[in-house]
């Protein structure tokens, strides 16, 4: 039997790709008595999950903390056709395996939540320790955690707490758990931001777990709200069909970054918070022309974002990506930015579709990996599928 759930929204989207299967109280069982686990847990089959990876189209920066707990922060994201995945089934051996096989790493453990202290897969251990602590009652399970990401770490397509989202709802499909997308994508954030201590922001873990083209609002006390924006497929397939991705070539950290601009942020420092209080602007103001189908306008916020962005640490553009951007714009683009922190990672670029070859080429041979990108429209999802 194959059961597919999600958490990616509630309503028609997410009946859409779980068909009440969750709740509905069918078993994840075959024919055969499938193997129990060590706290008594049966896993039928591979449990398999996917989250979506994102553009950051405006506001980003304002979803990061004291800004978002003292003004409140907004962004405009869309999720692309790029995943995180994350792969569950029964050890082969009674130890715990993880496994990221993009970045061809593989560890074993025994089966005892301390020895996860030396996992190298730091984002792996951190899932596995908090869920099995606070929803597997302690009891570590002999399970092999597999990962893949279709894009390099750094790249600024919110690829690391997408990975986060697929660990963590590969788990609460494990153990069937009963949480929705907001607990989800708050889990997922507290795993990094707390439990790890990883700078950055909210938005992330959001994007990754609803998926589609959102209006994201961060207020004080954590409370977020996620707006699914409205817009039709004949818009949603001019703004895609306008759309260029361009791999810089260069992955970055952008710890760096972001607490350069939480220091800017706690010292209330003018140029920081002017930024950022344009940042949140031109998040309201790029929603606004998306849905009133104006591509032109939503390039000229593009611009004035990337602008401000700047202003509000160092390092966030380099040689080589001003390099890319002179090109771009002498290519026919409207206006690009970076995608995430800065300082490395994808940039997108906005431009007349039928420039848009013209583009490509012209990124790919000033020594950028460019090409177009298709928009989701779900967001996380799991299923099982037989061993």
């Amino acid at each position: 039997m194959i059961k597919i759930s999600g958490s990616s929204l509630s309503g028609p989207r997410q009946c859409a790709i779980h068909a009440g299967a969750r709740h509905s109280g069918i078993p994840v069982t075959d024919t055969i008595a499938p193997p129990r686990l060590s706290n008594g847990i049966t896993l039928a089959s591979r449990i398999r999950s996917r989250a979506p990876l994102r553009l950051g189209l405006a506001g980003g920066g304002t979803d990061v903390s004291p800004y978002s707990d003292e003004f409140g922060g907004a962004v405009l994201n869309a999720t692309i056709d790029r995943y995180a995945f994350a792969f569950i089934e029964p050890s082969p051996d009674g130890q715990i395996h993880f496994i990221a096989s993009d970045l061809e790493s593989d560890e074993h453990f025994p089966l005892d939540l301390e020895a996860l202290a030396s996992a190298k897969l730091v984002l792996h251990a951190a899932v596995y320790r908090r869920m099995i602590r606070d929803y597997g009652g302690g009891r570590p399970l002999p399970v092999t955690v597999r990962t893949l990401v279709d894009a390099p770490p750094g790249s600024g397509l919110g690829s690391s707490s997408a990975l986060v989202v697929a660990l963590v709802e590969a788990f609460r499909a494990l153990l069937d758990l009963p949480l929705g997308p907001y607990e989800v994508a708050h889990l997922a954030y507290e795993i990094e931001r707390v439990d790890l201590a990883l700078s950055g922001g909210k938005q992330d873990q959001y994007a990754a777990t609803f998926g589609g083209v959102n209006y994201i609002e961060f207020m004080a006390d954590n409370r977020v709200i996620v707006n699914p924006l409205r817009v039709s497929r004949t818009v949603l397939n001019e703004f895609e069909t306008s759309l260029v991705v361009c791999f810089t070539g260069v992955s970055r950290r952008s710890e760096a970054i972001i607490d350069q601009q939480r220091e800017g942020m706690t010292q209330k420092s003018s140029r920081t918070l002017e930024s950022l209080h344009q940042l949140k602007t031109d998040a309201l103001e790029m929603k606004q022309a998306l849905l009133r189908a104006d591509i032109v306008r939503m390039a000229k916020v593009l611009d004035h974002s990337w602008k401000a962005k700047k202003e509000t640490a160092s390092g966030i553009s380099t040689g080589e990506i001003e390099k890319l951007y002179g090109e771009a714009m002498a290519a026919g683009a409207l206006a690009g930015k970076v995608s995430g922190a800065g300082g490395g990672g994808f940039m997108m670029f906005i431009v007349p579709p039928e420039k848009r070859l013209h583009l490509v080429r012209a990124l790919c041979l000033a020594g950028g990996t460019a090409q177009g990108v298709k928009l989701t429209s779900n967001g996380v999802e799991s299923w099982t599928w037989p061993a």
